[in-house]
């Protein structure tokens, strides 16, 4: 006999000290049994004590352990389990943690009015307007990515997030002259809005009175017009990186190379990316800061290389989504993929489907080999070469993939001269040329079979 499955019920609460719920949600609730449990922060569950329900009360635990406690709750007799979500579940709620831990089919969701929408009717903003990013649960510095001129911002904030640490980024970034609009206790009868300047949280104790916050609010933050330290378009320069010589010198791809290597990589959201050889993180920081959506993983082993990479990603907010692994190529990979984690990185590493290989250390023909064969169809690997050695093994690998003919290759040669001046007169100093080789491996459509054996069409040029 098939086993019932438990429905979950994910109830939006709205926002105000007392739920104000439709017909479908206080039916649910209604419905409920004493093996049946009604989950959420104990102040939410306060905000319904006037719908009356039989279930169990439970608090909300951290996220690692809730998947472990619905199956309890199942093997105890609960049939349906609520889930109280503070406003909208589905947006920078606990909606996308369910929807990719259980199966639609257990879901049913009860929307309600979001304190993002209440910050920005309180202050007469369109939604569609702003730009929202969630600061709760995550580091400080991943607003940086978004602190850019003349940007409207709704924050989500945490206790490391209030109003005076976001103040000191915003100065930290240039714009301390950015308007910062907290909404205190939306729909409670404290309710509190009100509006400072950037600067003003970092004047001195004189201010600290007034620049206490209810630790439930919503940040509106209007940045100023002046320049960011942020870059708000592709192409960040050298100088802006954390390098190992100082001054965007060392061991850093240089903005015109990276530029081309941005383009040819088009990178996309869900990718996951490896740099091969980061050095100081130019290409991985920078791919990880325009592609929030993407998962980058950085590879370094040099020590001094690897501090000025994890500058860098704090430097430029990109902690979300580019991880770092300290380890050496080929060797790492191997132990990259088996989950044996390295630096301290948290997470399970998929294989990629684009890769770049900046810095080879000598292993540059077994890295190609190894990553081609990781990669999908229709998967990417770029190379970067600037000695003849390493320029010669590239060659040599595209003849390989002339003669498999599984892959769309591209290639170019970029030469930068950059203008200086020397004893008052203008020269340009050339840089060492840098060679770069794109491969595009074959798709299925590329794909036939005689004979049971797999072989590639010939690639329309």
């Amino acid at each position: 006999m098939k086993k019932t499955q438990m429905l979950i019920h994910v109830i939006g609460l709205g926002v105000n000290d007392t739920a104000n719920l439709d017909a479908a949600a206080q039916a649910v609730l209604a419905s409920l049994s004493p093996n049946d449990v009604v989950l959420g922060a104990p102040r939410q569950h306060d905000t319904i004590v006037q719908y009356t329900h039989q279930a169990q009360r439970e608090d909300l635990p951290k996220l690692k352990i809730l998947k472990e406690s619905f199956a309890q709750w199942q093997s105890q007799g609960a049939k349906q389990v609520v889930v109280l979500a503070s406003g909208d579940p589905l947006y920078y709620g606990i909606g996308a943690w369910l929807m990719r831990t259980f199966s639609f089919e257990n879901l049913r969701f009860h929307p309600n009015v979001s304190s993002i929408q209440m910050a920005c009717h309180r202050l007469g903003l369109s939604l569609q307007d702003v730009q929202v990013v969630s600061l709760h649960g995550r580091p400080l510095a991943s607003l940086r990515r978004h602190l850019q001129s003349n940007k409207t911002l709704v924050l989500l904030t945490d206790q490391y997030s209030q109003p005076k640490h976001i103040a000191e980024e915003c100065v930290q970034a240039g714009l301390d002259q950015s308007e910062i609009t907290v909404c205190e206790a939306l729909g409670y009868p404290q309710e509190k809005v009100s509006a400072f300047i950037a600067e003003s949280f970092t004047d001195g104790d004189e201010f600290e009175s007034e620049l206490e916050f209810d630790l439930l609010n919503v940040v509106v933050l209007k940045t100023s017009q002046q320049t960011s330290l942020y870059p708000s378009s592709v192409g960040i320069p050298d100088t802006s990186f954390v390098t190992d010589k100082g001054d965007g010198k060392g061991m850093i791809t240089k903005r015109e190379v990276r530029l081309a290597i941005l383009s040819y990589m088009n990178i996309e959201q869900d990718d996951i990316v490896w740099d091969i050889g980061a050095g100081c993180g130019g290409v991985s920081v920078e791919m990880a800061y325009w592609h929030p959506r993407s998962q980058i993983v950085a590879i370094e082993h040099h020590s001094d290389r690897l501090a000025c990479l994890t500058a860098n990603q704090d430097r430029f907010g990109v902690m979300q989504n580019l991880s770092i692994v300290a380890g050496r190529a080929p060797d790492a990979l191997v132990d990259l993929l088996a989950g044996n984690l390295l630096a301290g990185n948290n997470e399970q590493y998929s294989k990629p489907n684009k890769v770049f290989i900046g810095g080879s250390d000598g292993e540059l023909n077994a890295l190609m080999t190894q990553v081609w064969d990781l990669l999908p169809a229709g998967g990417s690997l770029m190379v970067s070469a600037v000695t003849e050695e390493t320029k010669y093994q590239v060659m040599q690998f595209a003849q390989l993939r002339d003669e498999a003919q599984d892959a769309d290759e591209q290639s170019l040669q970029v030469s930068i001269a950059k203008g200086e001046r020397l004893a008052g007169q203008r020269l340009f100093r050339p840089s060492l040329p840098v060679t770069l080789h794109h491969f595009k491996k074959h798709s299925a459509e590329h794909m036939i079979k005689i004979d049971n054996k797999t072989i590639y069409k010939e690639s329309a040029q």
